[in-house]
């Protein structure tokens, strides 16, 4: 894969999101079937939610080897953190992905954004990353049916009174507002 400057990177097969597909030595019609446990790359989330850096994904992988390169499908189930968009109270819950990517042989079979095997590697965080941000809601809730928070005082509303309210002086009487308050305190003098 090359960088900014034209380099090619080259995977490190130790990292966690890098799968060897070594046992399908190119022949297309081999497969292998894979289930693992990887640890939640950094920053993957929108303003209000998203998954926890180094929290537990589980991945079913099926590799499949084609006449361009290796065909990988797979879902990930994986922990979701973050704040209602209404009472801005923690939202946590576990959601699940599909994903299907081409991983070619050579850069000749491949389109300027298509993904390209490093050897016998292929590095699956970048489609993991764009399958959960796709799927991130812009605005998560505790409940569909959260009433947010009071817009005078700023309470809960679930928590609040059933009769929660505030008494609202229409801004064009306001004025009279004040003289009516003197007028009680001096007849009470």
């Amino acid at each position: 894969m090359p960088d900014e400057s034209g380099m090619t990177l080259h995977l490190d097969p130790r990292a966690p999101w890098v799968v060897s597909t070594h046992e399908l030595g190119r022949q297309p019609g081999m497969m292998r079937q894979m289930h693992l446990t990887r640890p939640a790359p950094a920053e993957i989330g929108v303003d209000m939610i998203g998954v926890p850096k180094d929290a537990d994904v589980e991945l079913d992988l099926r590799l499949e080897a084609v006449m361009e390169g290796v065909l990988v499908t797979g879902t990930a189930r994986f922990p979701l953190r973050g704040e209602c968009a209404r009472c801005l109270e923690p939202v946590t819950s576990v959601s699940e992905v599909s994903f299907q990517e081409l991983y070619f042989y050579s850069a000749e079979d491949a389109a300027e954004d298509d993904l390209l095997l490093d050897g016998d590697l292929l590095d699956l965080e970048p489609v993991f990353r764009d399958a959960v941000v796709l799927t991130l809601p812009l605005s998560p809730l505790c409940s569909e049916d959260c009433a947010g928070l009071c817009a005078e005082c700023g309470v809960r509303l679930a928590d609040a009174e059933p009769d929660h309210g505030h008494e609202v002086i229409d801004a064009r009487w306001a004025k009279l507002q004040g003289l009516v308050s003197e007028h009680n305190n001096d007849q009470e003098s």
